[in-house]
């Protein structure tokens, strides 16, 4: 876990010019949160805050330091990918974090995920631009090197940070390989060294707000003993009353449904203007 203050006033130093807009700190946020749970993650978690911090550089990079999951400038005019599918009639451009291209990693990024209905990201490419599902597609692509190979290998983050290597300028293979590129506006840094640069920063505020420890474990919640009985109480009108004992009939609108959430096994009475209507067993009582 990281102490968001100490953070937040170490990135807003080094890396925002003393001031971030609320959209800044809630797309940050975001993937801190994604990483201390990874719930949608499969494998072993992922511990080296080196990984972390080059996220947060790739996403820094990426979206023009808004730190928000955004749509690719120009949504791939020009390109391959940026023309519709057959299929679906969407182009799958660059959106999220670190901007996943291509139909078949918006695929590969559902099933990975395990999205379904509206949350397909094949069917519903704009999803991509959920920040929770943003966060999980850049942390799983970037472990597991959905986006590049070299030597037949994946780029990954282990390629660049292990026990033996630490290299965030070449890490840059991991996203696109455009490394040695100098932009008109960087005063001829290329982009593998400005990325490096915003990760020795993001690696620094880490470090220094991290919270040595497991995250705390929720309380298990109380379990009612076997001998446990539940009473359900209803005042309700002599006719209702009638109806349960067979004695009248009330119309559809009078029906009345009653739910007892509880442990399986726990004995459940329902009393009806103090008359025992109803009484069984949870998960057996009609």
């Amino acid at each position: 876990m990281f102490d968001r203050k100490i953070f937040f006033d170490k990135v807003r130093q080094s890396l925002f010019q003393g001031s971030m807009s609320s959209e800044q700190v809630e797309g940050m946020e975001a993937i801190l949160g994604e990483w201390e749970l990874q719930g949608q993650l499969q494998g072993e978690p992922m511990t080296d805050l080196r990984w972390l911090a080059y996220s947060f550089a790739t996403t820094y990079h990426e979206t023009s330091q808004e730190m928000q999951p955004i749509e690719e400038y120009g949504k791939g005019e020009g390109m391959d990918y940026g023309k519709p599918d057959p299929t679906t009639g969407f182009a799958y451009y660059g959106r999220g974090y670190v901007q996943l291209t291509w139909a078949d990693n918006y695929k590969r990024a559902t099933s990975e995920l395990g999205l379904k209905g509206d949350a397909d990201l094949y069917l519903h490419p704009e999803m991509a631009l959920d920040p929770q599902i943003a966060a999980d597609t850049m942390f799983l692509g970037m472990r597991d090197g959905w986006f590049r190979k070299a030597d037949g290998t994946p780029n990954n983050y282990a390629k660049y940070f292990n026990d033996t290597k630490d290299d965030p300028y070449t890490a840059r293979e991991i996203i696109n390989g455009d490394k040695t590129k100098v932009p008109s506006w960087s005063h001829g840094v290329s982009i593998g060294n400005l990325i490096k640069g915003y990760h020795t920063n993001f690696l620094s505020a880490l470090k220094a707000s991290y919270i040595e420890g497991a995250a705390p474990v929720p309380d298990e919640p109380d379990v009612m003993p076997d001998e446990t009985e539940i009473q359900v109480s209803i005042v309700a009108p002599p006719a209702l009353l009638a109806s349960v004992t067979g004695n009248a009939t009330l119309p559809d609108e009078a029906d009345v449904t009653i739910e007892v959430t509880c442990p399986a096994g726990v004995k459940v009475t329902v009393v009806i203007n103090g008359e025992t209507a109803l009484s069984g067993v949870a998960g057996s009582v009609d």
